[in-house]
């Protein structure tokens, strides 16, 4: 039986890296399902479509071919054979990809991409709805959040290293209009399935988390 674990929760929760790290301690592979909508989402950006028109952004999903691949430095997110994982994590992008992923066909067609390649390999999978519409049947499931504002801090701080200077406060208004988006879209919202376990880091380090992910993961598989 496959080892699938499945990890949801708001933006800026940590989930790329945390995951990342954690998938690498169980010695399996890390599908950042996010960064598959956000390559839609920078392909709309580039195109200059409208990410608010259905219409148009289900044909350009249609269209665009978005793979994935692993290395030793983990995930490569490839946007018609270009490899766009570092232009996939500005604001921007982000809230494309945020309202992007509310269309009915873009999340079938996300979907299925993602199970045929959990379905392949053991693998620990990230997103918005993994626990509740991936891979419902994960062997674990986890729901890792933070309060908005340590998520805001963080992402602050991740955008200041790189060179994006942004106010505090702008950071965090647009991650709580990106939580409303989340939880409030008609397809699939963000939600704590019932059998996920919650992991709040608040209060916690970044080892920390990932202990906390891998013991659930070996409970449940040694369970």
């Amino acid at each position: 039986m496959r080892l699938n674990v499945a990890i949801d929760g708001p933006v800026g929760a940590g989930k790329s890296s945390v995951s990342d790290a954690a998938a690498k301690r169980l010695g399996i592979l890390h599908l950042d399902t996010g960064a598959m909508y956000r390559a839609l989402g920078l392909a709309a950006v580039r195109r200059g479509i409208d990410t608010g028109n259905e219409e148009q952004v289900v044909a350009l999903c249609r269209e665009m071919k978005i793979s994935v691949s692993h290395g030793e430095d983990g995930q490569h997110t490839f946007l018609d054979g270009e490899d766009v994982s570092g232009l996939i994590r500005t604001p921007e992008v982000s809230m494309a990809a945020s309202t992007v992923s509310r269309y009915a066909e873009v999340r079938k067609e996300m979907v299925r991409v993602q199970q045929r390649l959990a379905a392949e390999t053991d693998m620990l999978v990230d997103g918005r709805d993994i626990c509740t519409t991936v891979l419902p049947n994960a062997t674990a499931k986890i729901f890792l959040t933070a309060a908005p504002e340590e998520r805001a801090r963080r992402r602050y701080l991740e955008m200041k290293e790189k060179g994006q200077e942004e106010p505090y406060e702008k950071v965090l208004e647009e991650l709580k209009q990106r939580d409303w988006q989340d939880m409030n879209r008609p397809v699939e919202p963000l939600r704590q399935a019932p059998d996920a376990e919650l992991v709040d880091s608040t209060h916690l380090s970044f080892e920390e988390t990932v202990d906390a992910i891998v013991r659930i993961v070996e409970a449940k598989r040694n369970g």
